[in-house]
């Protein structure tokens, strides 16, 4: 059994004894469909270790970097001063070669489930 199928053997015998309680009787929002799920579109095999992280309020390094990498791209969008442009590249060159980096450590550009999920990141920061 795998570890996705134990937490989730055991998540749905809670569930039913909390249902035998009758604990989920008179919730808010009882009969109406559930908000959607922000990690819906997260591959499954990805998704409880950005709930972990999300939990304990971590942010992994390289999104990290890429928070940084777009208030750099933001700051210089806005930046009229040549000399505190030229800082402003200077810095962002340095987060996109850590960037980059990490994620060739990591293997993460051959990861066809990051691939699919790198372009809702993005998104998702933007937002």
């Amino acid at each position: 059994m795998s570890t996705m199928d134990l937490f989730r053997s055991i998540a749905e015998e809670k569930i039913q004894e909390a249902i035998r309680r009758g604990e989920f009787d008179n919730l808010p929002g009882k009969g109406k469909p559930l908000p959607p799920d922000e990690l819906d579109k997260v591959p499954e095999e990805l998704r409880i270790g950005y709930k972990l992280l999300k939990n304990a309020g971590f942010l992994p390094e390289e999104m990290q970097l890429r928070k940084e990498m777009l208030t750099l791209n933001d700051l210089l969008a806005a930046c009229r001063d040549e000399g505190e442009r030229a800082r402003l590249q200077r810095e962002l060159s340095m987060k996109r070669l850590r960037y980059e980096m990490l994620m060739a450590d990591r293997g993460w550009g051959q990861s066809g489930a990051f691939r699919k999920y790198e372009e809702k990141i993005q998104r998702k920061m933007l937002d």
